[in-house]
């Protein structure tokens, strides 16, 4: 049975660990502290933790569990990155520069189910969950890769918008924000990380009820039940009053605003009679909605989708904000990189099954 990453563990939990395995509580601290501020690369260079406990962990975990496979850099400052898990499966993350800070976009499952026809994700169905540990992991190399480049640069931001459906992951995902939240390691703070669901509206109920004010983002893409199943499966399981009736129970116990992603696609979803709709949907509690407008990003095994005309992008922001809706356009990064979520990944599983 091969080891677990130690970056798995909230605090609580390595100190629980630490303490039955006869270690004293202080012990928790000091490792911590190594993983997370110091970031070092072995237990060994634990310097000032006992033999004893360097041994535990060594016959018990591990750090590394993910090798960088493929590194893309984009002009903009966009880096893409796949790694290999220790089972061969590939997945991405993506560190992207803005004004406000370093965001980083993980990945929570190998592979996706939720089978929206227009995504690069959906393309290989899924595989399996990622484990917490394997997600800390993502935010911990593209820091280290920060870290060597000796600029004294920080991740600040975190999306959970990788491959996968985060909240079909939920434990995991959890444990992973409460690691890299936490004010003893990373730091990262609530208010800057955002979980985006494709809308199972089960656990939108599940993530209302947590103790944590991360943000929620929600895949719409589409105002009405007909237009929303024909581009994005889950909508049968959960059509459109059903997801409304979670987020009315999210905005009740959080009182926070909620970003709706909507991929614009030219001629499918684009027209105004479509803003006029989401204008309504999103009526009574605009106050506490913010609509994203996402020019697609097109993928070679989904040519009948394309990128709506920036003519059409334009008259649906301006039809939003008639409406008193807040909205944005969301222009990519990383344009001359595999930009699509997913799009790396399947590419290079593709070119090793032609060898």
């Amino acid at each position: 049975m091969s080891k677990e990453s130690i970056y798995g563990m909230t605090y609580d939990q390595l100190t629980e660990w630490l303490t039955s395995h006869g270690q004293k509580r202080f012990r928790a601290e000091q490792v911590w502290s190594w993983l997370y501020k110091k970031r070092v690369a072995s237990f060994s260079e634990m310097n000032n933790v006992n033999n004893e406990t360097i041994e535990l962990l060594e016959e018990n975990f591990v750090l590394h569990t993910l090798e960088e496979d493929i590194r893309q850099e984009s002009k903009d400052g966009t880096i893409k990155f796949l790694f290999k898990m220790a089972d061969g499966n590939l997945i991405e993350t993506v560190l992207m520069r803005f004004h406000y800070g370093l965001s980083v976009c993980v990945t929570t499952q190998v592979g996706c189910n939720i089978g929206c026809s227009f995504c690069a994700s959906g393309l290989l169905r899924k595989n399996r969950d990622l484990t917490s540990g394997e997600i800390v992991e993502q935010i911990m190399n593209v820091q280290k890769h920060l870290d060597a480049q000796g600029k004294d640069e920080r991740v600040s931001h975190i999306v959970v918008m990788g491959i996968g459906e985060p909240l079909d992951n939920f434990t995991n995902l959890m444990d992973f924000i409460y690691v890299v939240n936490d004010d003893k390691g990373l730091n990262i703070g609530a208010r800057h990380i955002t979980v985006s669901t494709s809308g199972l509206a089960h656990k939108i109920y599940e993530f209302a009820d947590t103790d944590i004010q991360v943000n929620l983002a929600i895949s719409l893409h589409a105002p009405n039940d007909e237009l929303r199943t024909s581009i994005m499966k889950i909508n049968k399981a959960f059509p459109i009053e059903k997801l409304m009736k979670s987020v009315e129970y999210y905005l009740q116990k959080k009182n926070r605003r909620i970003t709706y992603e909507y991929i614009m696609l030219r001629d499918v979803n684009d027209h105004r009679e479509e803003a006029i709709q989401l204008a309504k949907l999103l009526h009574n509690h605009r106050h506490l909605a913010y609509v994203n407008l996402i020019p697609y990003n097109t993928v070679d095994e989904h040519i009948e989708y394309q990128r709506s005309e920036s003519t059409s992008i334009q008259a649906f922001y301006e039809t939003l904000k008639e409406r008193g809706i807040n909205c944005g356009v969301r222009w990519e990064n990383g344009a001359d990189i595999d930009a699509a979520c997913g799009q790396l990944r399947s590419k290079q599983i593709n070119k090793k099954k032609a060898i």
